[in-house]
């Protein structure tokens, strides 16, 4: 219903199609040009609603301001995506630049910190390795853990948000004192060594 209404959408250079929505799951992503009319994509999903059988939960509802930052103030001050349009309705949040929201699992707004959606994942972290040091693991299960905590908690943040340099340290230093217990110099590990060169004698 969305794609074949009137609302514009966005079009971006090199692609055929306009941008106006993504689903996935029960997630709805909708791009509205400062053109398009907030209460026409309302009536749109409100009739969807009721054919479906389905209610979109409002209070989760967020709204991230595109364009220029000028652009950006006033839609929040106005509440308006254009000045003759209606308000938008007060039981929906539009975020502020430095606010970022979660979107299938990344953080997305305008002038967010690099850093910002790491936080809660460094916790967890935190926590997990905390829990898991009481069963006192061997250093085989240390490796596991690492890979299975560690690394399952961060491998699609990174992949869709990227990691910054300071968490990278921090984790490699967390998993460093995991695994070794503690020790802030790693046991040393003693190599074999390599066999004599041979040499060939002629006489």
């Amino acid at each position: 219903m969305i794609r074949g209404s009137g609302l514009k959408g966005m079009l971006i250079p090199g692609m055929a199609e306009r941008t106006i929505v993504s689903l996935f799951a029960d997630d709805t992503s909708v791009v509205l040009s400062h053109e398009d009319k907030f209460e026409d994509l309302t009536q749109i999903l409100d009739t969807w609603c009721v054919a479906s059988g389905a209610k979109f939960n409002v209070a989760k509802t967020a709204i991230i301001p595109l364009g220029p930052k000028e652009y950006r103030d006033q839609l929040i001050e106005t509440r308006k995506l254009d000045d003759s349009h209606e308000s938008i309705p007060a039981g929906i949040s539009i975020s502020k630049d430095g606010t970022a929201i979660r979107f299938l699992g990344a953080w997305i707004g305008n002038e967010i910190d690099d850093a910002t959606p790491w936080g809660p994942v460094i916790e967890k972290i935190d926590a997990a390795l905390t829990r898991w040091e009481r069963g006192h693991p061997t250093l085989e299960g240390r490796r596991l853990i690492t890979q299975m905590v560690v690394g399952g908690m961060t491998q699609y943040l990174t992949k869709v948000q990227g990691m910054p340099k300071d968490v990278e340290t921090h984790l490699s230093k967390k998993i460093q004192s995991f695994v070794w217990n503690g020790q802030r110099t790693p046991p040393s590990v003693s190599r074999p060594k390599p066999p004599a060169p041979e040499v060939d004698v002629y006489g």
